[in-house]
């Protein structure tokens, strides 16, 4: 199953290297030669294919928990004054996501969007300290049954050139929706109430809709 953002560009790709390895039949001679830009062809197609991947979860929401909003690893886990929305100090999450890592945004939580809003920016390295505030980046906030609300962050990489952002003010949305996509390498920050017991550590791999990010207090083994 492939997202619906790579649609355009897996059929241009198939057409270009079907046309690709129809020439080289026709117009090369070296077999050597043919057969490496066959492979070449090919080789580019399955990455294009995996980047776009959009792999079935199932999720049953779970007011008390907010799960990882995409694949990756967890790169920051700190206390930060988050300056956009709420003024305020949060618990951050951020999670780096590798250009081989599923690139789908899902909703941490079911809630009520209150906020959403797109900046231009730079193309930093998605690690570096300033991405989160400089880079090409949406903002998301869902206020939640339990938690209140919570904000996340999609932030573009130095290779991502488009964020698709599919919240919209208003709309109800569901734990594990499907919340948007970033085009090659890029990372996703959480900002999270002070409360709330992080249960993940530094350079952990998490699943996007199945790892648990945060638990509310009192349900904290």
């Amino acid at each position: 199953m492939f997202h619906r953002e790579g649609q355009k560009i897996i059929l241009l790709t198939f057409i270009l290297v079907a046309i690709a390895i129809l020439a080289s039949q026709f117009f090369i001679d070296v077999p050597w030669l043919r057969v490496l830009l066959q492979v070449v062809a090919l080789t580019f197609l399955i990455l294009i294919l995996q980047f776009f991947r959009n792999p079935s979860r199932k999720v049953t929401p779970n007011f008390d928990e907010i799960l990882a909003p995409v694949d990756g690893k967890v790169v920051v886990i700190e206390e930060v004054e988050e300056t956009e929305y709420f003024k305020g100090k949060r618990r951050q999450v951020s999670i780096f996501m590798s250009p081989i890592n599923v690139h789908v945004t899902r909703y941490a939580a079911s809630g009520t969007i209150t906020y959403s809003k797109y900046h231009p920016g730079k193309y930093l390295v998605a690690w570096h300290p300033k991405s989160s505030t400089e880079n090409e980046r949406t903002t998301v906030v869902i206020r939640t049954p339990k938690f209140g609300e919570i904000l996340y962050r999609q932030i573009a990489g130095a290779l991502a050139r488009r964020i698709v952002n599919y919240a919209e003010e208003g709309q109800q949305v569901i734990q594990g929706q499907d919340a948007g996509f970033i085009k090659f390498g890029s990372r996703v920050d959480l900002f999270l109430p002070l409360n709330s017991k992080i249960c993940v550590s530094l350079d952990q791999t998490v699943t996007g809709a199945k790892t648990c990010i945060a638990m509310l207090p009192d349900k904290q083994e």
